[in-house]
Protein backbone atom coordinates (compact mmCIF):
# COMPACT_ATOMS: atom_id res chain seq x y z
CA UNK A 1 0.00 0.00 0.00
CA UNK A 2 0.95 3.64 -0.67
CA UNK A 3 0.20 4.63 2.82
CA UNK A 4 1.77 2.30 5.32
CA UNK A 5 -0.45 4.43 8.34
CA UNK A 6 -3.94 4.50 6.17
CA UNK A 7 -6.54 2.05 7.88
CA UNK A 8 -7.66 -0.40 6.00
CA UNK A 9 -11.07 -1.27 4.59
CA UNK A 10 -12.30 -4.55 5.13
CA UNK A 11 -15.41 -6.07 4.44
CA UNK A 12 -16.24 -9.36 5.97
CA UNK A 13 -18.26 -12.23 4.21
CA UNK A 14 -19.81 -14.81 5.84
CA UNK A 15 -21.20 -14.36 9.81
CA UNK A 16 -20.73 -17.71 11.35
CA UNK A 17 -18.64 -18.62 13.76
CA UNK A 18 -15.46 -17.32 12.00
CA UNK A 19 -16.85 -14.57 10.42
CA UNK A 20 -18.13 -13.41 13.77
CA UNK A 21 -14.64 -13.91 15.46
CA UNK A 22 -12.58 -13.06 12.71
CA UNK A 23 -15.02 -9.63 12.79
CA UNK A 24 -14.28 -9.38 16.20
CA UNK A 25 -10.92 -9.36 15.61
CA UNK A 26 -11.42 -6.37 12.94
CA UNK A 27 -12.79 -4.10 15.65
CA UNK A 28 -10.33 -4.72 17.74
CA UNK A 29 -7.50 -3.78 15.62
CA UNK A 30 -6.79 0.10 15.36
CA UNK A 31 -6.01 -0.19 11.71
CA UNK A 32 -8.30 -2.09 10.37
CA UNK A 33 -11.97 -0.61 9.52
CA UNK A 34 -15.19 -3.02 8.62
CA UNK A 35 -16.76 -1.70 5.65
CA UNK A 36 -19.59 -4.23 5.68
CA UNK A 37 -20.76 -7.58 6.48
CA UNK A 38 -22.24 -9.95 4.13
CA UNK A 39 -24.06 -12.97 4.54
CA UNK A 40 -27.03 -14.74 3.05
CA UNK A 41 -29.18 -14.84 5.54
CA UNK A 42 -30.51 -11.71 7.73
CA UNK A 43 -30.10 -13.30 11.35
CA UNK A 44 -26.68 -13.33 11.40
CA UNK A 45 -25.35 -10.60 9.99
CA UNK A 46 -27.74 -8.30 11.91
CA UNK A 47 -26.45 -9.92 14.93
CA UNK A 48 -22.89 -9.27 14.14
CA UNK A 49 -23.72 -5.69 12.41
CA UNK A 50 -25.52 -4.51 16.12
CA UNK A 51 -22.72 -6.02 18.27
CA UNK A 52 -20.20 -3.72 16.23
CA UNK A 53 -22.41 -0.72 16.44
CA UNK A 54 -23.96 -0.84 13.33
CA UNK A 55 -21.36 -1.71 10.42
CA UNK A 56 -23.69 -1.87 6.84
CA UNK A 57 -25.05 -5.02 5.77
CA UNK A 58 -25.22 -6.86 2.56
CA UNK A 59 -26.79 -10.44 1.22
CA UNK A 60 -25.05 -9.95 -2.15
CA UNK A 61 -21.35 -10.28 -2.55
CA UNK A 62 -20.91 -8.69 -5.48
CA UNK A 63 -23.14 -5.53 -4.90
CA UNK A 64 -21.13 -4.98 -0.95
CA UNK A 65 -17.98 -5.40 -3.03
CA UNK A 66 -18.96 -2.63 -5.89
CA UNK A 67 -20.28 -0.07 -2.95
CA UNK A 68 -17.54 -0.19 -0.29
CA UNK A 69 -14.84 -0.74 -2.42
CA UNK A 70 -12.71 -2.27 0.22
CA UNK A 71 -9.01 -2.51 0.55
CA UNK A 72 -9.06 -6.01 1.93
CA UNK A 73 -11.80 -9.17 1.85
CA UNK A 74 -12.53 -11.74 4.37
CA UNK A 75 -13.83 -14.64 2.94
CA UNK A 76 -15.70 -16.71 6.07
CA UNK A 77 -18.39 -18.95 4.24
CA UNK A 78 -18.83 -22.50 3.09
CA UNK A 79 -15.79 -23.66 0.96
CA UNK A 80 -17.92 -24.02 -2.28
CA UNK A 81 -17.31 -20.34 -2.84
CA UNK A 82 -13.64 -19.67 -1.00
CA UNK A 83 -11.86 -19.65 -5.12
CA UNK A 84 -14.70 -17.70 -6.43
CA UNK A 85 -14.97 -15.02 -4.15
CA UNK A 86 -11.29 -14.52 -3.47
CA UNK A 87 -10.87 -14.21 -7.15
CA UNK A 88 -13.13 -11.60 -7.93
CA UNK A 89 -11.88 -9.81 -4.46
CA UNK A 90 -8.27 -9.75 -6.20
CA UNK A 91 -10.00 -8.71 -9.63
CA UNK A 92 -11.64 -5.98 -7.20
CA UNK A 93 -7.98 -4.77 -6.20
CA UNK A 94 -7.81 -6.49 -2.65
CA UNK A 95 -6.06 -8.38 -0.15
CA UNK A 96 -7.69 -11.27 1.04
CA UNK A 97 -7.70 -13.35 3.80
CA UNK A 98 -9.56 -16.91 3.07
CA UNK A 99 -10.75 -19.66 5.53
CA UNK A 100 -9.21 -22.90 4.74
CA UNK A 101 -9.47 -25.17 2.83
CA UNK A 102 -8.34 -22.45 -0.29
CA UNK A 103 -10.76 -24.02 -2.91
CA UNK A 104 -13.05 -27.28 -3.73
CA UNK A 105 -10.35 -28.76 -6.01
CA UNK A 106 -6.48 -28.01 -7.54
CA UNK A 107 -6.92 -26.31 -10.53
CA UNK A 108 -9.36 -23.37 -8.44
CA UNK A 109 -7.00 -23.26 -6.11
CA UNK A 110 -4.38 -22.79 -8.76
CA UNK A 111 -6.37 -20.07 -10.34
CA UNK A 112 -6.56 -18.26 -7.04
CA UNK A 113 -3.21 -18.35 -6.89
CA UNK A 114 -2.41 -16.88 -10.06
CA UNK A 115 -5.12 -14.17 -10.07
CA UNK A 116 -2.97 -12.96 -6.72
CA UNK A 117 0.34 -12.75 -8.63
CA UNK A 118 -1.66 -11.18 -11.72
CA UNK A 119 -3.07 -8.52 -9.48
CA UNK A 120 0.18 -8.07 -7.17
CA UNK A 121 -2.21 -8.61 -3.66
CA UNK A 122 -1.86 -10.87 -0.61
CA UNK A 123 -3.81 -13.91 -0.17
CA UNK A 124 -3.43 -15.32 3.85
CA UNK A 125 -5.24 -18.65 4.26
CA UNK A 126 -6.74 -19.22 7.44
CA UNK A 127 -4.43 -22.13 8.88
CA UNK A 128 -5.73 -20.84 12.35
CA UNK A 129 -2.90 -23.42 14.33
CA UNK A 130 0.23 -21.69 12.73
CA UNK A 131 -0.92 -18.71 15.13
CA UNK A 132 -0.95 -20.85 18.07
CA UNK A 133 1.58 -21.03 20.93
CA UNK A 134 1.23 -24.12 21.94
CA UNK A 135 0.67 -25.63 18.36
CA UNK A 136 4.25 -23.69 17.60
CA UNK A 137 5.63 -25.58 20.14
CA UNK A 138 4.47 -28.94 19.41
CA UNK A 139 5.82 -28.79 16.17
CA UNK A 140 9.03 -27.69 16.25
CA UNK A 141 9.70 -30.16 19.79
CA UNK A 142 8.15 -32.22 17.04
CA UNK A 143 11.58 -31.65 14.50
CA UNK A 144 13.93 -32.45 17.20
CA UNK A 145 12.89 -36.12 17.66
CA UNK A 146 14.68 -37.68 15.03
CA UNK A 147 13.76 -38.88 11.31
CA UNK A 148 11.92 -41.11 10.61
CA UNK A 149 8.67 -39.83 12.11
CA UNK A 150 5.20 -41.11 13.41
CA UNK A 151 2.82 -38.61 13.84
CA UNK A 152 -1.00 -39.74 14.92
CA UNK A 153 -3.69 -36.88 14.79
CA UNK A 154 -7.53 -37.27 14.64
CA UNK A 155 -10.52 -34.49 16.01
CA UNK A 156 -13.94 -36.50 15.60
CA UNK A 157 -16.51 -34.11 16.60
CA UNK A 158 -20.01 -35.37 18.25
CA UNK A 159 -22.12 -33.09 16.30
CA UNK A 160 -25.98 -32.20 16.95
CA UNK A 161 -28.52 -29.85 16.35
CA UNK A 162 -26.63 -26.32 14.83
CA UNK A 163 -23.50 -28.16 14.97
CA UNK A 164 -24.68 -30.67 12.79
CA UNK A 165 -26.64 -28.85 10.74
CA UNK A 166 -23.31 -26.98 10.12
CA UNK A 167 -21.37 -30.00 8.87
CA UNK A 168 -24.19 -31.70 7.07
CA UNK A 169 -23.73 -27.99 4.89
CA UNK A 170 -19.97 -28.52 4.84
CA UNK A 171 -20.33 -32.01 3.72
CA UNK A 172 -22.45 -31.11 0.53
CA UNK A 173 -19.14 -29.89 -0.79
CA UNK A 174 -16.78 -32.07 1.26
CA UNK A 175 -15.55 -34.68 3.59
CA UNK A 176 -14.68 -34.07 6.93
CA UNK A 177 -10.84 -35.60 5.89
CA UNK A 178 -10.66 -33.04 3.13
CA UNK A 179 -12.17 -29.38 5.07
CA UNK A 180 -10.23 -30.40 8.56
CA UNK A 181 -7.51 -32.62 7.05
CA UNK A 182 -5.65 -29.81 5.63
CA UNK A 183 -4.87 -28.57 9.04
CA UNK A 184 -3.48 -31.41 10.04
CA UNK A 185 -1.15 -32.09 7.72
CA UNK A 186 0.16 -29.01 7.29
CA UNK A 187 1.70 -29.84 10.66
CA UNK A 188 2.97 -33.14 9.60
CA UNK A 189 4.66 -31.56 6.99
CA UNK A 190 6.09 -28.73 8.99
CA UNK A 191 7.55 -31.39 10.92
CA UNK A 192 8.71 -34.02 8.69
CA UNK A 193 10.22 -31.01 6.15
CA UNK A 194 9.80 -33.85 3.85
CA UNK A 195 7.90 -34.59 0.60
CA UNK A 196 4.62 -36.89 0.77
CA UNK A 197 5.15 -39.55 -1.63
CA UNK A 198 1.69 -41.49 -1.47
CA UNK A 199 -1.73 -41.83 0.25
CA UNK A 200 -4.30 -44.23 1.46
CA UNK A 201 -7.62 -43.62 2.85
CA UNK A 202 -10.48 -45.25 4.43
CA UNK A 203 -14.34 -43.74 4.95
CA UNK A 204 -17.29 -44.80 5.87
CA UNK A 205 -21.31 -42.79 5.53
CA UNK A 206 -22.93 -43.27 8.77
CA UNK A 207 -25.70 -41.23 8.52
CA UNK A 208 -28.71 -41.34 6.22
CA UNK A 209 -29.29 -37.65 5.34
CA UNK A 210 -25.44 -37.35 3.60
CA UNK A 211 -25.84 -36.56 -0.36
CA UNK A 212 -24.94 -39.84 -2.57
CA UNK A 213 -21.47 -40.76 -1.89
CA UNK A 214 -20.39 -38.42 0.84
CA UNK A 215 -19.21 -40.18 3.90
CA UNK A 216 -19.04 -38.39 7.46
CA UNK A 217 -16.14 -41.03 8.80
CA UNK A 218 -12.31 -40.91 7.07
CA UNK A 219 -9.03 -42.00 8.09
CA UNK A 220 -6.19 -40.96 6.21
CA UNK A 221 -2.55 -41.93 6.26
CA UNK A 222 0.68 -40.76 4.49
CA UNK A 223 4.22 -41.72 3.92
CA UNK A 224 6.94 -38.86 3.38
CA UNK A 225 9.99 -39.51 1.13
CA UNK A 226 12.01 -39.65 4.86
CA UNK A 227 10.60 -42.68 5.89
CA UNK A 228 8.15 -40.78 8.05
CA UNK A 229 4.40 -41.75 8.11
CA UNK A 230 1.13 -40.08 10.11
CA UNK A 231 -2.59 -40.73 10.11
CA UNK A 232 -5.65 -38.38 10.93
CA UNK A 233 -9.10 -39.27 11.49
CA UNK A 234 -11.70 -36.82 11.28
CA UNK A 235 -15.96 -38.23 12.32
CA UNK A 236 -18.91 -35.71 12.58
CA UNK A 237 -22.29 -36.69 13.26
CA UNK A 238 -24.10 -37.16 16.49
CA UNK A 239 -23.15 -40.73 16.58
CA UNK A 240 -19.48 -39.80 17.24
CA UNK A 241 -17.54 -41.11 20.77
CA UNK A 242 -16.73 -38.52 23.21
CA UNK A 243 -13.73 -40.76 23.94
CA UNK A 244 -10.35 -40.49 22.36
CA UNK A 245 -11.81 -37.91 19.92
CA UNK A 246 -8.96 -35.50 20.01
CA UNK A 247 -5.32 -37.25 19.83
CA UNK A 248 -1.91 -35.34 18.68
CA UNK A 249 1.02 -36.65 19.23
CA UNK A 250 4.65 -37.29 17.24
CA UNK A 251 7.28 -40.13 18.04
CA UNK A 252 10.41 -40.23 16.75
CA UNK A 253 13.54 -42.52 17.59
CA UNK A 254 14.30 -39.70 20.11
CA UNK A 255 11.13 -39.85 21.87
CA UNK A 256 7.88 -38.10 21.52
CA UNK A 257 6.03 -34.94 22.03
CA UNK A 258 2.35 -35.37 23.18
CA UNK A 259 -0.93 -32.78 23.30
CA UNK A 260 -2.10 -33.24 26.61
CA UNK A 261 -5.67 -31.35 27.34
CA UNK A 262 -5.68 -31.23 31.16
CA UNK A 263 -9.41 -32.10 32.18
CA UNK A 264 -8.60 -32.81 35.80
CA UNK A 265 -9.77 -36.36 35.70
CA UNK A 266 -13.16 -35.65 34.08
CA UNK A 267 -14.41 -36.56 30.30
CA UNK A 268 -13.44 -33.98 28.04
CA UNK A 269 -16.81 -34.15 26.26
CA UNK A 270 -16.45 -30.99 23.97
CA UNK A 271 -15.93 -32.12 20.94
CA UNK A 272 -17.89 -30.10 18.67
CA UNK A 273 -17.34 -26.98 21.14
CA UNK A 274 -14.94 -25.02 18.41
CA UNK A 275 -13.50 -23.06 21.83
CA UNK A 276 -12.13 -26.15 22.84
CA UNK A 277 -10.56 -27.18 19.45
CA UNK A 278 -7.38 -25.17 19.54
CA UNK A 279 -6.74 -25.67 23.53
CA UNK A 280 -3.36 -27.18 24.53
CA UNK A 281 -2.97 -26.67 28.19
CA UNK A 282 0.19 -29.40 28.26
CA UNK A 283 2.37 -31.20 26.37
CA UNK A 284 4.18 -34.07 27.33
CA UNK A 285 7.69 -34.47 26.21
CA UNK A 286 8.92 -37.76 26.67
CA UNK A 287 12.72 -38.69 25.96
CA UNK A 288 13.51 -42.27 24.69
CA UNK A 289 17.53 -42.08 26.40
CA UNK A 290 17.97 -45.42 28.13
CA UNK A 291 21.12 -47.00 30.08
CA UNK A 292 22.88 -50.49 29.92
CA UNK A 293 19.95 -52.08 30.55
CA UNK A 294 17.60 -50.13 28.09
CA UNK A 295 15.90 -48.56 31.13
CA UNK A 296 14.85 -44.85 30.77
CA UNK A 297 17.00 -42.14 32.09
CA UNK A 298 14.95 -39.08 31.52
CA UNK A 299 11.53 -38.24 33.43
CA UNK A 300 9.04 -37.02 30.63
CA UNK A 301 8.60 -32.86 30.81
CA UNK A 302 5.48 -31.46 31.45
CA UNK A 303 5.71 -28.03 29.38
CA UNK A 304 2.49 -25.76 30.28
CA UNK A 305 1.34 -23.31 27.80
CA UNK A 306 0.71 -20.26 29.79
CA UNK A 307 -1.60 -17.33 29.11
CA UNK A 308 -3.15 -19.52 25.88
CA UNK A 309 -5.22 -17.75 23.79
CA UNK A 310 -8.75 -18.13 23.53
CA UNK A 311 -11.31 -19.10 20.00
CA UNK A 312 -11.20 -15.06 19.56
CA UNK A 313 -8.10 -14.32 20.92
CA UNK A 314 -6.33 -16.18 18.13
CA UNK A 315 -8.54 -15.16 15.39
CA UNK A 316 -6.85 -11.31 16.85
CA UNK A 317 -3.37 -13.13 16.66
CA UNK A 318 -4.46 -14.25 12.93
CA UNK A 319 -5.44 -11.42 11.73
CA UNK A 320 -2.98 -8.76 13.38
CA UNK A 321 -0.53 -11.21 11.14
CA UNK A 322 -2.51 -10.48 7.92
CA UNK A 323 -2.58 -6.89 8.48
CA UNK A 324 1.43 -7.49 9.05
CA UNK A 325 1.58 -9.34 5.53
CA UNK A 326 0.13 -6.07 3.95
CA UNK A 327 1.85 -3.45 5.67
CA UNK A 328 5.53 -5.17 5.49
CA UNK A 329 4.41 -6.37 1.84
CA UNK A 330 5.56 -9.71 3.26
CA UNK A 331 6.21 -12.13 0.06
CA UNK A 332 3.39 -14.81 0.63
CA UNK A 333 4.72 -17.79 -2.22
CA UNK A 334 5.68 -20.07 -0.17
CA UNK A 335 2.40 -19.55 1.97
CA UNK A 336 0.45 -20.93 -1.21
CA UNK A 337 2.71 -23.34 -2.22
CA UNK A 338 1.70 -24.89 1.32
CA UNK A 339 -2.11 -24.45 0.78
CA UNK A 340 -2.11 -25.80 -2.40
CA UNK A 341 0.46 -29.07 -1.33
CA UNK A 342 -1.83 -29.78 1.96
CA UNK A 343 -5.27 -29.67 -0.36
CA UNK A 344 -3.41 -32.00 -3.18
CA UNK A 345 -2.44 -34.53 0.02
CA UNK A 346 -6.31 -34.36 1.57
CA UNK A 347 -8.21 -34.63 -2.24
CA UNK A 348 -5.89 -37.59 -2.73
CA UNK A 349 -6.87 -38.66 0.27
CA UNK A 350 -10.42 -38.37 -0.86
CA UNK A 351 -9.71 -40.42 -3.81
CA UNK A 352 -8.50 -42.83 -2.23
CA UNK A 353 -11.28 -43.78 -0.09
CA UNK A 354 -13.46 -43.81 -3.24
CA UNK A 355 -11.63 -45.58 -5.34
CA UNK A 356 -10.16 -47.86 -2.33
CA UNK A 357 -6.58 -47.64 -3.45
CA UNK A 358 -2.76 -46.29 -2.46
CA UNK A 359 -3.08 -42.61 -4.51
CA UNK A 360 0.38 -41.78 -5.27
CA UNK A 361 1.87 -38.34 -5.28
CA UNK A 362 4.89 -38.00 -7.35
Amino acid sequence: MNNINKKINILVVGCGNMGTSHSRAYNNIEDFNIAGLVSRGPESRERLSKELGGVPTFSNYEEALEKTRPDAVSINTYPGTHAEYTIKALEAGCHVFVEKPLAENIVDAQAVVDAARKANKKVLVGYIARHHPGWQRFVNEGKNLGKPLVMRMNLNQQSTGKEWRVHKNLMDVMSPIVDCGVHYVDMMCQMTQANPVQVHAIGARLHADLKPGMYNYGQLQVVFDDGSVGWYESGWGPMMSESAYFIKDCIGPKGSITIEKNTYGQPQGKSADIEDHGIVNTLRLHHADTDENDNLVKEDEIIEIENEPGHDELCQIEQEYFLKVIKEDIDMSDHLKVALQTLQIVLACDESVRTKKIVSLT
